[in-house]
């Protein structure tokens, strides 16, 4: 009996929605959404490919999805900045479409609010009473909160926490 979890589903639902997703758009020729989905299927396959074995032929995990995703956003925030020092509005607006496109396959990200109390929790769980301890605190966020929160300003929370 193969044992199927709930990553493997995770992943296939993903795969399956980000591939009906591209047929819509190609069929409404939405070149841009179209552009981002291509994008973010060969990131994804890239990734699948590096992660075989000869051992295994399965591919990335759902931690490994949400970190490449979360990846892409992030260097297209980093571009955006870029841009609108250099008066690219064209850019700047090409940029924000990708990332409102990877948004929309990721879990809802947490507000500030939610970043504030997952970090107190986090900081109760793991008894944290100093700075110190900081690693134990993000270890435990990213294990429960991975692709849902930017690590960035979680870790700025924490550390205000704990000092």
């Amino acid at each position: 009996m193969i044992a199927v979890s709930c990553r493997s589903d995770w992943w296939a639902m993903l795969r399956e929605r980000l591939n009906d997703a591209l047929k819509e758009a190609m069929k409404a020729k939405d070149q841009r959404r179209v552009s981002a989905l291509r994008m973010i299927l060969a990131k994804l396959k890239d990734l699948d490919i590096a992660a075989r074995t000869a051992e295994s032929r399965e591919g990335i995990g759902e931690g490994a999805i949400l970190q490449a995703l979360t990846a892409m956003v992030k260097q297209r925030r980093e571009s955006i900045a870029l841009y609108k020092q250099g008066g690219r509005a064209d850019l700047v607006a090409q940029e924000e479409g990708e990332i409102a496109v990877i948004e929309s396959f990721m879990p809802r990200q947490l507000d500030e609010a939610e970043i504030a109390a997952a970090a107190g929790e986090a900081i109760a769980a793991v008894e944290a009473k100093s700075v110190k301890d900081m690693g134990r605190v993000m270890a435990a966020l990213k294990a429960r909160y991975a692709g849902q929160m930017d690590f960035a300003k979680a870790g700025a929370v924490v550390k205000q926490l704990l000092a």
